[in-house]
Parts: C-alpha cells; structure tokens; sequence
C-alpha cells in the first residue's frame, strides 16, 4: 500500500440521463468565458469598440480548436490522414467500426499555429492594426486557458507523467495501475499561472504594451520554456519516439522559443529608436 501517493479516479463526467457532461469540455468554456471577459476588460481600457469583440471570440474559438486537432495529427498522429480522414474531423471513429468518442486528440502547438494565422486574419480584416498588437494582448487570455485545458487533462488521466519510482505522486486508477506517475499536467497549470501573472504585470503595470511583440515574444519564451521543461517527466505521446533524447513537444517549443527571444530584441530596440 502507497500511503502517500493519491489515487486519482474520477469519473469523467455529469451524467443528465441522456448525455453526459464531460468535465473536459467544461474546462474548455471555463477558458473561452474567462479569456472574452479579460480581453473585454483591455479593449474597454484601450477605448476599442466592442463590435471588434465578438468577431476575435470566434476567430480565437476557431483556430484553437481547429489549429489543435490538426496540429495533433499532424504532430503526432499522422496515420489518421489516411486509415481514418473522417475521424480527424469529425467526433467519431469510423476505423475499424463505427463509435463515438468525442474531440480526442489536440496539439497546443498545433492551436498556437491556428492562433498566430487567426489573429492575421483579424487584424487585417477587423482590427486593422498590426498583428503583434492583438497578439500582446491575446497572450494573456490563452495562458489563463492553458490552466483549465491541463487541469482537463488531469481529469481524463491523459498526457500523463513518468512513474516517480518512489512513495510520492498520483496513481492514475482509470488506466489500470497502481504505481504513482508525476502529476505532469498539474506542473503545467501552475506554471501557467505564474505566466498569466507576469504577462499581466507587464500589460497592467509596465509600458511593455507599447513595445509592439514585446509581450508576445516573453509569452512565446516563457509558456514554451516551461512546456519544454515539464516535457522531461512526461511519457511520450507517440510510442515509437520514446528513446529521442528530445521528445516531439521538446523539438516543437524550441522554434517558439527562439522566436520569442527575437520578437524581444526587436521590440526592445524599435521601442529605444522612438
């Protein structure tokens, strides 16, 4: 008996009789509700119309969920293109027989990819400012939503850590064990939550906004920089990767870093000429 390990085994969801209402889901609207009321409170700080609102919610809603399934499958499960393209889609799997299973499978580097093209679009087409200036802001809402998505992960015992080897950490009961594992998505979201609050620091309390890319870039340095970090206590998503001495999350955030650190001297340097 693991007297200090804490066994996890909720279940998945509220049952209303005919559907059930699964916690992840909630922690995705949980997200959406709070990064619209953040970036409410900036454009009303901004004077920036509200009719500008509405149309950034559903562009953001969009290209994260988009953005994340296809980044997840091209990422990490590219044989869905071809053994099961509807699946990639739609809530189902149609390979080898028919079930539902719900929107399985979403990549964050793959929706900060749908994210960065989505607020293009926006800025061109609705804000009509640059886009590094809606992606200062839009940072702060999506690390807020980074939390809830990690803790959703907790919930369904996936993107699970590696075993602790020792008396300490969570034992995953949905997935049949009874060792402890590193409770690698909790590291995440708290993590998160210290992003959110330097970023806001620098947005609510510094003149950083007026460095255009200057928060996008600590957001990209940061958020990926801790992703990058908690990635070694994690299991592999894709089996065959598992002895890469960087796995695919790792590879992945160190373009968003180097990006980020870039994005941070040409602000600083633009900001120093003005």
């Amino acid at each position: 008996m693991i007297s200090n390990a804490i066994v996890w085994d909720p279940s998945l969801g509220i049952d209303l009789g005919f559907f059930t209402l699964r916690y992840y889901s909630m922690m995705y609207v949980i997200a959406f509700a709070l990064g619209w009321y953040i970036i409410k409170k900036m454009f009303a700080h901004e004077n920036i119309s509200e009719e500008k609102l509405d149309p950034l919610f559903l562009y953001t809603v969009i290209a994260t969920l988009l953005g994340a399934r296809l980044g997840h499958v091209f990422f990490y499960q590219s044989e869905l293109i071809f053994e099961d393209p509807l699946s990639i889609l739609l809530p189902a799997r149609f390979n080898p027989e028919f079930e539902f299973t719900g929107f399985q499978g979403l990549a964050s580097h793959g929706a900060a990819i749908g994210i960065i093209l989505a607020m293009y679009l926006y800025s061109k087409k609705i804000l009509k400012k640059p886009m590094l200036f809606i992606l200062d802001r839009i940072v702060l809402p999506v690390a807020i939503g980074g939390v809830f998505i990690r803790i959703g992960n907790f919930i369904n015992s996936e993107i699970i850590g590696k075993p602790t080897f020792s008396d300490y950490g969570v034992i995953f009961a949905q997935l049949g064990e009874n060792f402890p594992r590193h409770p690698a998505q909790l590291y995440e979201a708290g993590c998160y939550v210290i992003v959110f609050i330097i970023l806001s620091y620098l947005y609510w309390s510094t003149n950083s906004k007026e460095k255009l890319g200057f928060i996008f870039g600590a957001f990209l340095v940061m958020l990926w920089s801790v992703r990058f970090m908690v990635e070694f206590v994690k299991e592999a998503q894709v089996d065959q990767r598992a002895e890469w001495a960087l796995n695919t999350g790792q590879w992945l955030s160190l373009p968003f870093i180097a990006i980020g650190l870039l994005l941070i001297v040409r602000a600083q340097q633009q900001f120093s000429k003005n």
